[in-house]
């Protein structure tokens, strides 16, 4: 396969794919998938983390000086805290959700952006390598899926109908394709960027999972829940070790 048929392979799983899993969680008894999603979410945590850790930076790592790379991460921390403060970066991953309210517009704007970002991430991973692509795209369907379940239940509890709500988070979340084929487009002129990229990215999926994802699992109390937290998260970043070890 080219690269550019891995990008838009893997742009249609993290956008579309991550999208219709999420809708078919949000169709399970409410039970069920208020049981689901949090679990979810840990694993994610631990995919986020070890995709940024264990592969996107080392790999900038042999690329660009030290001190290079990791500024370049710490900018990318800065500035999302910034995107944060001014835009709609965080989403919410539960159906109850105190940041946003009933705000269904404002979601699927901040969704629309979002994963825009997540096809330039895709795209820069990609002509990293393939390997490298791979871990950082299954980072962010992990991320996605259980963002877009919560994403569904905020446009059914702002009046949305089922219908009506997949179609609005389908159009949303296919912004991944249009970022996926301008980062292709933008980083094949200007390879060289491409580690910086990368540790922008890796600053993204670092911040995602300290700032958003983390601190939503703190309100779990007790020793059982902390273990199962734990196992979780552990498999994630196991799932990416392993690609690791076999690229």
């Amino acid at each position: 396969m080219t690269t550019l048929a891995y990008i838009f392979l893997f742009a249609m799983l993290g956008s579309l794919g991550a999208n219709g899993a999420a809708g078919i969680i949000l169709a399970l008894p409410e039970r069920l998938t208020r049981w689901l999603v949090p679990h979810l979410i840990s694993y994610a945590i631990g995919v986020l983390l070890a995709a940024a850790l264990l592969n996107m930076i080392p790999y900038a790592l042999a690329i660009l000086a030290p001190k290079t790379a990791m500024a370049t991460v710490l900018a990318g921390l800065v500035g999302f805290f910034v995107l944060e403060s001014l835009l709609l970066w965080r989403h919410c991953h539960e159906q109850d959700c105190p940041i946003h309210g009933t705000s269904g517009t404002l979601i699927l704007i901040g969704n629309a952006f979002h994963n825009f970002v997540d096809g330039l991430v895709i795209a820069a991973a990609f002509i990293a390598s393939v390997p490298v692509g791979v871990t950082a795209s299954l980072a962010i369907i992990a991320h996605e899926i259980p963002k877009d379940a919560g994403d569904f239940g905020i446009l059914l509890h702002s009046g949305f109908s089922r219908r009506k709500a997949f179609v609005c988070n389908t159009l949303s979340t296919s912004t991944t394709l249009v970022g996926a084929l301008a980062g292709y487009i933008g980083i094949q002129a200007l390879r060289p960027m491409a580690p910086y990229i990368l540790c922008v990215s890796a600053a993204s999926f670092l911040y995602i999972s300290l700032a958003d994802l983390i601190p939503g699992r703190r309100g779990r109390k007790g020793i059982v829940a902390l273990v199962v937290e734990l196992v979780l998260i552990a498999a994630g970043v196991m799932t990416i070790a392993t690609l690791r070890m076999r690229s």
